[in-house]
């Protein structure tokens, strides 16, 4: 049976628009994260309000993107590969919607850091979040362009975010005890360290067709301080 060209293009457009909802939230939770980092590393409380006010928007578009991805699935019942095309926004929506909370938590932190003296060991939080950052891009990318490659080699720096954010939490908890009157200061560095975890890691599932996978970020908690 073929099915009438003005149907595969209806289903295309409303595919296209989810796809681009969800690049939309990328780039805001993107954004977001920039500005946060900016806001620890410069002192500037006014990024940190930046950041926080960005989230709404990225949970807005985490909802809208669930709800018009079901909306598709009932209205077109999708098969095969435009099943998993769908079936992949609306997984990656809440993986990015994660990234945009950890930035208000990083921002929220970055505040209270702002507040007290400088600490100097806000240098060692940068590498870490930069790499992180480039995980997150290049996972959105190889989602965008179902590139199995791309997806591995995210993958492989993994372990390296790790040792990272091991040596960061070594030398931060070493500053402690050193320093007891900074304490609370070297514990929300320590924090925002750990949420870069969070923020990038790409450990992928078979959803694509012919590039099985899809980002997921592994879940990291978030004590308060």
């Amino acid at each position: 049976m073929v099915i009438p060209k003005h149907i595969l293009g209806t289903f295309d457009e409303a595919l296209t628009s989810l796809r681009n909802d969800l690049l939309m939230m990328a780039g805001l939770a993107e954004r977001s994260l920039d500005r946060a980092l900016k806001g620890l590393l410069q002192r500037n409380d006014d990024l940190c309000t930046h950041a926080i006010a960005d989230d709404e928007e990225i949970d807005q578009l985490e909802k809208q993107i669930d709800k018009d991805g079901f909306e598709i699935l009932l209205r077109f019942q999708p098969v095969a590969s435009d099943l998993r095309r769908v079936i992949s926004a609306i997984k990656l929506s809440p993986n990015i919607e994660r990234v945009g909370d950890q930035a208000t938590n990083i921002a929220k932190r970055a505040r209270k850091l702002n507040r007290h003296p400088p600490l100097p060991e806000v240098q060692m939080i940068m590498p870490i979040q930069a790499h992180a950052m480039s995980m997150f891009k290049d996972a959105i990318n190889a989602y965008v362009r179902e590139n199995i490659e791309l997806a591995h080699s995210v993958c492989s720096r993994d372990k390296q975010l790790d040792d990272m954010n091991r040596d960061a939490n070594t030398k931060l908890t070493a500053r402690m005890m050193e320093d007891s009157e900074q304490l609370r200061g070297y514990f929300n560095l320590i924090l925002i360290s750990r949420g870069a975890l969070s923020n990038a890691s790409a450990i992928m599932q078979p959803t694509l067709p012919r590039m099985p996978f899809t980002p997921r970020l592994r879940k990291t908690s978030d004590t308060r301080a």
